[in-house]
């Protein structure tokens, strides 16, 4: 169709091969021709039954007797169809546009709590580092209450300052006292890793006690060689 549409016109053959300067493959009169019939088709002129084949509506052949080859750019844009069209074009864009702009906002807004949540937690630990060691206990051992550790019926106590055997605290889950979970907290600065000896000193404390559960809290982290043998330890 574009090919025969050249032909049509008998263009000087200086013309046909004109080429856009940044795109020398692109000729620039096939160009403008594939332009016109999609503006065409769009503005409801032109009827494209199958691929290549191009026929003028009833709208495009009034146009056609009434201004011939003189059917301008501005007269197709004028024309309800496309009008319509680049409204819905215009449409999409901009909802395209609102939906990059709340996404983008959504992005910020998460990436400040991010920032703020690792703040208060910089800040937090820094202060529990600080923290009285019986009063870091007694939060701690408030702080598992509060999860529910206890239970409805049940009781959270911090050990004596001396003689603990390595228990800083107790849950009783019950109001017997016969399901019970035993506490241990390390107040360490955060390069002060808890080492293998210590939980295994924890886990010791709970086989005397008959126990078979108990938590062990810490600011920093514990070494490798826990996460390598935390499993051939009791349950705690």
């Amino acid at each position: 169709m574009i090919q025969r549409t050249l032909e049509e016109v008998n263009l000087p053959q200086s013309m046909l091969q004109m080429r856009y300067p940044q795109k020398s493959h692109d000729l620039v009169m096939r160009n403008r021709v594939s332009f016109a019939l999609s503006d065409l088709a769009i503005s409801g002129l032109l009827d494209r039954p199958k691929r290549g084949l191009y026929l003028p509506t009833s709208r495009g052949q009034e146009l056609s007797k009434e201004y011939g080859i003189n059917i301008t750019r501005t007269l197709i844009h004028n024309e309800p169809a496309y009008k319509k069209y680049k409204q819905e074009k215009s449409n999409q864009k901009k909802n395209r546009q609102k939906q990059e702009n709340k996404d983008l906002a959504e992005s910020q807004i998460n990436e400040w709590f991010n920032q703020q949540n690792e703040k208060t937690q910089d800040e937090l630990l820094n202060h529990l580092v600080k923290m009285n060691p019986y009063k870091f206990e007694n939060l701690m051992v408030q702080l598992l209450s509060v999860m529910g550790y206890k239970g409805d019926e049940g009781q959270a106590l911090v050990t004596q300052k001396s003689n603990d055997h390595g228990i800083d605290g107790i849950i009783n889950q019950d109001p017997l006292g016969l399901q019970k979970v035993y506490l241990q907290v390390k107040r360490y600065a955060p390069d002060n890793s808890v080492q293998m000896p210590e939980i295994t000193a924890f886990s010791g404390s709970i086989k005397l006690k008959h126990a078979d559960r108990g938590v062990f809290i810490t600011t920093s982290t514990f070494t490798s060689s826990w996460s390598r043998s935390k499993r051939t330890l009791y349950d705690i």
